[in-house]
């Protein structure tokens, strides 16, 4: 909890200096994994694909990273085709390559095959002109991890509406 907290506070700081503007955030892999590091990357895109994003349909509940002959792709990411693309729309769940340097991909393979991690997306944004999308290097959690988080989310939700009662 205190992890998804500072990095969505990270997120805001960044926006405001940088001009990121958000497009979606990944919350199912904040409640499904630890994140130990995360890493900006580029996504190679269509123009009807940008289009749609500028929209804001898209979704990357189920998304995931591969890598694959030296090159890190997204899977199960859905962008809804744009409503005026007509025969230039893709495919909405195609595999989607991501730009990365060949130094970074090595590090992460090698880390993803030793030590069981996992690739995931956490968040979709614009910078400056440009989507990035930034991937985190996540471990699972298991079934007591997520009870635990639940419960300190709502002891910390009991404590404020307490500290609202007692100052009105």
């Amino acid at each position: 909890m205190l992890q998804t907290n500072i990095y969505h506070q990270e997120v805001a700081e960044l926006a405001e200096i940088s001009g990121i503007k958000t497009i979606t955030t990944n919350k199912k892999a904040f409640h499904d994994y630890f994140i130990e590091e995360s890493m900006e990357a580029g996504i190679e895109l269509t123009g009807t694909e940008v289009k749609s994003l500028r929209q804001g349909s898209v979704n990357l509940k189920d998304a995931w990273c591969s890598i694959v002959a030296g090159e890190v792709f997204i899977n199960g990411m859905h962008i809804s085709p744009y409503e005026k693309g007509n025969m230039f729309n893709r495919e909405p769940t195609r595999v989607r390559r991501l730009l990365m340097h060949k130094k970074e991909i090595l590090r992460l393979f090698g880390l993803m095959k030793q030590q069981g991690y996992t690739l995931i997306p956490l968040s979709l944004y614009f910078k400056r002109s440009m989507v990035k999308v930034q991937v985190g290097l996540c471990r699972g959690k298991k079934l007591y991890d997520k009870r635990e988080d639940a419960a300190r989310r709502d002891m910390k939700r009991e404590a404020d509406r307490a500290l609202k009662e007692r100052n009105q």
